[in-house]
């Protein structure tokens, strides 16, 4: 139990955080609800759970070694995450007229394979609950691990999608649901631009022009 609340005291706020995917699924919220919702998240977390297994059974160390890869990947979900940004501020489409475009699994496998936040917060977590995971439960400990942020990560997923949604019910006012939408596709695309500019294949490509 005391590991348990150690684990979830470091890794709630870098699950719940505003981050892409969590902005992603508030959007999706809003715009379809839970339910339709579902294939998104699935999408996601079939990705964070892959990402668990690699990094905790060592293969992450590949992956670590690559900064290169990692840059690439980083820039590359920058700019989808920017696309999806456009996208929803492009639509003209809202919930209230029954029929909109709804992001599915593919797009959660998008997402998450090129959000390099999350290998570097999976990184984080088992480089510090290694150990004390295996003296606890002994050869289980990875798979406890993996099974713990998986719970976490979906149910605070479906909390973010049902937070879009709620929003979305406040009002029935078309103009509220498009400023409910400009902003959620502000949010995304500042953070891809915020992604963009960090990226260190960006900021040598700068320096040297």
């Amino acid at each position: 139990m005391s590991l348990f609340i150690i684990w979830l005291g470091v890794m709630f706020p870098l699950v719940f955080s505003p981050g892409p995917a969590n902005i992603v699924f508030a959007m999706s919220g809003a715009k379809v609800g839970v339910k339709r919702s579902i294939p998104l998240l699935a999408g996601v977390d079939s990705v964070f759970i892959v990402k668990s297994i690699i990094v905790g059974f060592g293969l992450g160390e590949v992956v670590r070694s690559q900064p290169t890869l990692m840059n690439t990947i980083q820039l590359l979900g920058s700019v989808y995450l920017l696309y999806l940004a456009i996208t929803f501020i492009s639509s003209h489409t809202t919930k209230l007229e029954g029929t909109t475009e709804t992001l599915g699994f593919v797009d959660g496998l998008l997402v998450q394979v090129l959000n390099s936040k999350g290998w570097l917060m999976v990184f984080l977590m088992f480089t510090l609950f290694t150990e004390q995971s295996q003296e606890t439960f002994g050869q289980n400990g990875i798979i406890v691990l993996i099974v713990w942020l998986a719970i976490l990560n979906i149910s605070m997923h479906f909390i973010w999608i049902s937070i879009g949604e709620l929003l979305s019910r406040v009002s029935s006012s078309k103009v509220y649901e498009k400023a409910l939408n400009f902003f959620y596709s502000g949010c995304l695309a500042l953070v891809a631009i915020w992604l963009i500019i960090e990226n260190p294949m960006v900021i040598e490509f700068i320096s040297r022009t």
